[in-house]
């Protein structure tokens, strides 16, 4: 018992480093073309707006199926919503990067979260939406998912995420969005 304690131990300090030296590497790589669009994603994509946004769209343009896909992807939004936020930040506690110590340029800040940092509540449901909209309507799916990555890249990008938080809070926004769809679908039967 003993030894897998101090293994578990072990590989959370080795992944804490690689995690830190990704996120170092993001904030010291000079890319003045991308920083102002990924500050820009960052701030657009603060409490759901593209998906508010998409879902508007997804309704008002593709029919029924869009407008079940549209419900299927806010009501994933709204599980994982509240399972981030409400369990799964105040479980994590991780402290946010210190951008002013790894130098992330000021042309890249958004506004500090209060919040904990792990898991990416951003990533999460934006990963949440595209999932659960790709399973009601796969056509829309594809490029909401890449919409997602680069919302979670861009938290990473402004400095207020780590790495792991962003891929561990896509991983729950598609577990979310799978048990969301799952649990809609039972519904209608």
């Amino acid at each position: 018992m003993e030894r897998a304690a101090s293994a578990l131990a072990g590989w959370r300090r080795d992944a804490a480093r690689v995690d830190t030296a990704l996120y170092a590497a993001i904030a010291q790589t000079p890319t003045p073309a991308l920083d102002r669009a990924m500050a820009r994603l960052a701030r657009a994509a603060d409490h759901s707006r593209l998906s508010l946004a998409a879902a508007a769209a997804l309704a008002a343009t593709g029919g029924r199926a869009g407008r079940r896909a549209a419900v299927h992807g806010l009501a994933a939004v709204g599980v994982t919503s509240a399972a981030i936020n409400l369990l799964a930040k105040p479980l994590g506690r991780r402290r946010r990067p210190d951008r002013v110590a790894e130098q992330v340029p000021l042309a890249r800040h958004v506004p500090m979260p209060s919040t904990a940092a792990f898991p990416s509540g951003h990533a999460a449901s934006a990963f949440a939406f595209a999932t659960a909209v790709g399973h009601a309507l796969p056509p829309a799916g594809v490029p909401l998912r890449g919409l997602a990555a680069l919302v979670a890249y861009s938290r990473v990008h402004v400095g207020v995420h780590y790495p792991g938080d962003v891929v561990v809070g896509a991983l729950a926004g598609t577990a979310f969005a799978q048990l969301t769809t799952a649990a809609l679908e039972r519904r209608v039967r």
